[in-house]
């Protein structure tokens, strides 16, 4: 993550929780939790408020977590009642395999010239067959919009982002923003499955 996008969310972790916790994302859930072994371990990777983590884990489902912000960390931690790391996609160190990963709204703050690194290593974290989601603004440019910067992708560009790695895309879709008054907004949301080794 940026500097301008850590401080952003440092200075606004509190508004941000409180806008962001309670958006109902029972649809998006459904469409990664059947895909997820029974149980299995997920990782929240930039998990914000925690809203995500907390679904998950009272679906019963293991769940590690982290966030840039430290001060969204502390917040998603009193939220899900279980620590939550901070660390940004670079520092982020897994010491094991998960079998799923969920990264919503949050790779979108990674740049450009970075994104296919921070894939790389995000996907060499699934088990074989682990499901990853993620999801980006449509677009195909980075953009700087409300004191954040943004990297806005369509289905061609992912595309280019995950050229050669062990992965398959199970699902590629388009919906609008869930929050109140931003529905005109569209994301472009991928559900990606790792190839099994050799």
């Amino acid at each position: 993550m940026t500097n301008i996008n850590l401080q952003y969310y440092q200075a606004n972790a509190q508004d941000f929780y409180d806008a962001t916790v309670d958006i109902n994302m029972q649809a998006l859930h459904q469409k990664f939790l059947p895909l997820v072994s029974s149980g299995g371990l997920i990782l929240d990777a930039g998990c914000g408020a925690g809203r995500d983590s907390k679904a998950f884990l009272n679906a019963g489902f293991n769940v590690q977590a982290f966030d840039a912000s430290e001060k969204l960390a502390r917040l998603a931690s009193t939220h899900i009642k279980q620590s939550v790391q901070h660390a940004t996609f670079d520092t982020f160190q897994a010491d094991r395999h998960y079998d799923g990963i969920w990264a919503c709204a949050s790779l979108l703050h990674v740049p450009m010239l970075e994104l296919k690194g921070v894939l790389e290593k995000l996907i060499s974290m699934l088990s074989d067959n682990g499901v990853f989601y993620c999801s980006f603004k449509l677009g195909n440019e980075e953009v700087t919009r409300n004191g954040r910067v943004f990297t806005n992708l369509n289905e061609e560009s992912f595309g280019y982002y995950i050229h050669g790695l062990p992965v398959v895309i199970s699902e590629q879709w388009i919906t609008g923003d869930l929050r109140d008054g931003r529905e005109g907004e569209q994301w472009l949301n991928v559900i990606l499955r790792k190839s099994a080794s050799e």
